[in-house]
């Protein structure tokens, strides 16, 4: 009996550990949902479609695949991108009251705090933004997960509200503090991205202290500013001129409105006729802004002549007369009148003003109605989920006890039939074990459909939420492939597309040019990129992904814009090509020699003009060891300024004559030719070229 009840024992441990023991699986297949759902939405956000940012952060949420936590920081960022102020503070605060469990959840807990923090300085809280900022930086100091540029802007902000509430000493602390965040920021940048945030945080902190009249400190964090800039301005790198002039031009702006504010008004002067010597101050912004220093200096006339750029300045701007920017653009141009004295001006002026202050009024309203609107959804929509989270919790509790329940009174008849006779023990026994073994592999093969019918829904659902996608800008490093591409857009052109994706051995990859210009043009290039991705994930081959991307591209297309595209398949392991050429320009296909010649093929139509084609594909069976080069017509119709072109025996002569050591500097290579050739030429055409080397 005592070995009955020992082998009972051990059995009920078991079923607990079947029960319960895969928590460590589970939490790494979480980890992995979470950060593919993050990367989903991010894509959306950086397509600035951010209603289905909003959409796919309720699925994720819904799904499990992230926490309460992060789904509300980004509908928070969402919001804040339509301008839907209040909800997106709405939903920041709730991100931070929610528990951090994971790493995930503490990186989203401090971009809320970024954000919110941020939204409440610009408001006037000060003190509210402190209760959000201070707190993040502690609880980063204390878990050890945290960027330098959140701690940089946290601490700025935190800089910001002290120096606003008195407390000069501490601002200044936490204004060092941030700038020691941008320098280990800047420090490890090869690209200037690091010094351009810095610059903007010094801006920032510069001009904190012109709004409290602390124009000696303003003096010094602008000449920082100033050195920061000239930190960017000697990069390696490709830098921005016109970035450089603008920040050098509110530079001059900031340090002429210091230098007044100190009563040195010759320094002042030369700091404004510095700033005159900039293109920003020829600009629209840069005329408003030199208003702070105008006003002040009393030279109203120029102030006024300024003013006139005002309208024009809010339309390039895009930006709406609310509350704000009545009293930031508005307000001071009143003032300015008023102090010159054009009576008929101000008269103007204040009508002007009512008026927009009449339809500001009416749109916050309306906007405040909407944005409580969507806050009392969200209230609705997570009690909803709250109630389903519970209900879940229950049937899970209910079927584990079941579980127990059976297992155990399957165990106590065993132990019965054990003392009645061995032969009908053992007879028990081996039904028992067949039946675990059959109720194992039933709830595994329930598991196994269960995930899989739950990823291929996931992904099908995530597939239609995502309507474009980007040129990929990062290569993949293999011992078998060398790929690189490139593209350099024109002015005022139609869009050219490059992509490629990798599935084990197989390489798909696609180059192409889109009829016609402006937006439309991108947005038919956007539409052809993602169909490409969608079709290749299928495993199709290029005369199948030609034929269904025209299918779809032709289908109400009233504009009549078509692509080129050369589409290619490559099987890494024995080099086989098989592509498909839909109008595009030959490619070029090198020899072991190290000679090269453009590549003979059947001719396709664009995609995108005739509905019902069947595209025709064609294949090399082994291209290891050559060098294949795909381009746009950007390359051999490039112009000088005789309007002579680049050509394709140029070209070849190029390619024959170029060494192969890798596929970049092929690219990089022809990149300076075509250069060369133009010899200061604009660009007539988008130019775009893929080389790639299977070893």
């Amino acid at each position: 009996m005592r070995d009955s009840l020992t082998l009972l024992k051990s059995m009920v441990w078991v079923v607990v550990a079947i029960l319960f023991g895969s928590c460590g699986s589970d939490v790494a297949v979480s980890n992995k949902r979470e950060s593919h759902a993050d990367s989903v939405i991010f894509e959306a956000g950086s397509q600035e479609d951010y209603k289905r940012m909003i959409v796919l952060a309720d699925s994720f949420e819904q799904l499990g695949d992230i926490s309460s936590l992060t789904a509300n920081r980004w509908r928070g960022s969402a919001t804040y991108r339509l301008g839907q102020y209040r909800t997106a503070e709405f939903y920041f605060k709730k991100a931070l009251e929610c528990e951090v469990l994971t790493e995930q959840d503490q990186i989203s807990y401090n971009k809320s705090a970024r954000r919110l923090s941020e939204l409440l300085l610009i408001k006037g809280d000060f003190e509210g933004s402190l209760e959000v900022a201070m707190p993040a930086v502690a609880k980063m100091k204390e878990t050890g997960i945290g960027s330098d540029i959140d701690y940089a802007i946290l601490l700025n902000n935190i800089g910001c509200c002290e120096l606003n509430l008195g407390r000069v000493h501490e601002a200044s602390v936490s204004f060092y503090q941030a700038r020691e965040h941008y320098r280990n920021r800047w420090q490890n940048d090869t690209v200037g991205r690091g010094v351009q945030e810095a610059v903007l945080g010094t801006v920032y902190t510069s001009q904190a202290y012109i709004n409290t009249r602390r124009f000696e400190d303003a003096l010094y964090w602008i000449d920082r500013t100033e050195m920061l800039l000239d930190r960017y301005r000697n990069l390696e790198s490709d830098i921005r001129k016109d970035y450089i002039d603008e920040y050098q031009g509110q530079i001059e702006i900031m340090r002429a409105v210091a230098n007044l504010g100190i009563d040195s008004t010759e320094r002042a002067a030369n700091a404004y006729h510095a700033f005159l010597e900039t293109n920003y101050a020829k600009t629209s912004m840069g005329r408003i802004n030199a208003n702070d220093y105008l006003v002040r200096a009393g030279r109203y006339a120029e102030a006024l002549a300024n003013y006139r750029y005002l309208d024009q300045m809010l339309r390039e701007r895009d930006i709406e007369l609310t509350l704000d920017n009545i009293q930031l653009y508005l307000m001071p141009k009143l003032r300015a009148n008023a102090a010159a004295g054009t009576v008929d001006s101000v008269r103007a002026m204040a009508i002007q003003l009512c008026d927009a202050l009449d339809s500001a009024i009416v749109k916050n309203k309306m906007d405040d109605a909407a944005e409580l609107a969507t806050i009392y959804n969200t209230s609705q929509k997570e009690a909803k989920i709250t109630q389903q989270q519970a209900d879940m919790d229950r049937q899970r509790w209910v079927s584990s006890m079941v579980a127990m329940a059976i297992i155990l009174v399957s165990f106590l008849v065993f132990i019965i039939l054990r003392h009645r006779a061995a032969k009908r023990l053992a007879q028990a026994h081996k039904r028992l074990e067949e039946a675990h073994a059959q109720l194992q592999s039933a709830y595994d093969q329930l598991e196994e459909t269960t995930a899989v019918k739950e990823r291929i829904e996931s992904e099908l659902r995530i597939a239609r939420d995502i309507q474009m996608s980007m040129v990929p800008g990062i290569f993949p490093i293999r011992d078998d492939l060398d790929i690189y591409a490139a593209m350099i857009p024109a002015k005022e052109v139609g869009g050219d597309l490059y992509g490629y994706l990798l599935m084990q051995d197989k390489l798909y990859f696609c180059v192409g040019d889109v009829s016609g210009k402006g937006v439309p043009a991108s947005l038919f290039m956007a539409q052809a990129t993602r169909l490409f991705r969608t079709l290749a994930t299928q495993n199709m081959m290029p005369a199948e992904i030609a034929t269904h991307m025209n299918a779809e591209l032709s289908a109400d297309n009233e504009a009549g814009m078509f692509v080129t595209m050369f589409i290619g398949l490559i099987n890494l392991k024995n080099g086989r090509l098989d592509f498909c050429n839909c109008g595009h320009n030959p490619p070029v296909l090198g020899n072991s020699d190290g000679s090269g010649a453009f590549l003979q093929m059947e001719a396709n139509a664009p995609i995108g003009l005739w509905p019902d084609l069947e595209y025709v594909g064609e294949s090399v069976e082994n291209v290891k060891g050559r060098p294949f080069f795909a381009y746009t017509d950007g390359l051999n119709e490039a112009e000088n300024l005789q309007q002579e072109q680049f050509g394709d025996d140029r070209l070849l002569q190029i390619l024959s004559n170029q060494r192969f050591s890798s596929a970049r500097e092929v690219v990089e290579t022809l990149k300076a030719e075509v250069k060369k050739h133009r010899n200061g030429a604009e660009p007539n055409d988008d130019l775009t070229m893929l080389c790639l080397k299977v070893r």
